[in-house]
């Protein structure tokens, strides 16, 4: 049986994409400063620049995965949150690999396969986070309704 049909305001998508890329900051910028042994500072202006990319992309992405949700009434089981994150993370290579390129001095080549590395990093990071989210979200609008239940 599908879940409820997947209503979101510009706001909610807003602060979905918001927490996201600041968790993903905080957690992977030194990481990855230390494997590719590049200056934090850097690695940090890739990473807000790479996430500014990614929250538009994020917002636009999850908007029209909620809307083939929707038409098609599929379930968000293990299998599709795999889905999910996978096409995620692929639509970023097309911007993430030149920018990291031009702003690391280094070859396109190489800056796939430091791009391979997050993404690896990120496939389990996102599906988590998701999970997470819908979890927190689906318990708040819960309480929300009870709340306006009682008052009526």
């Amino acid at each position: 049986m599908a879940e409820n049909l997947i209503e979101r305001s510009v706001r909610e998508r807003v602060v979905h994409a918001l927490t996201f890329e600041a968790c993903a900051i905080l957690s992977f910028t030194p990481i990855i400063s230390v494997v590719t042994a590049k200056p934090l500072f850097d690695i940090g202006v890739l990473t807000l620049v790479i996430s500014t990319v990614a929250i538009m992309w994020n917002m636009l992405y999850n908007y029209l995965f909620d809307r083939l949700q929707n038409h098609f009434r599929f379930r968000r089981g293990v299998w599709m949150r795999v889905v999910h994150a996978v096409m995620f993370e692929f639509g970023l290579i097309f911007f993430v690999v030149p920018m990291a390129a031009w702003w690391l001095s280094i070859s396109l080549l190489e800056a796939f396969w430091l791009d391979i590395g997050i993404l690896l990093m990120f496939l389990p990071y996102t599906m988590l986070f998701n999970y997470v989210y819908d979890k927190v979200r689906d318990r708040f609008f819960e309480s929300a309704n009870r709340s306006c239940q009682l008052e009526q």
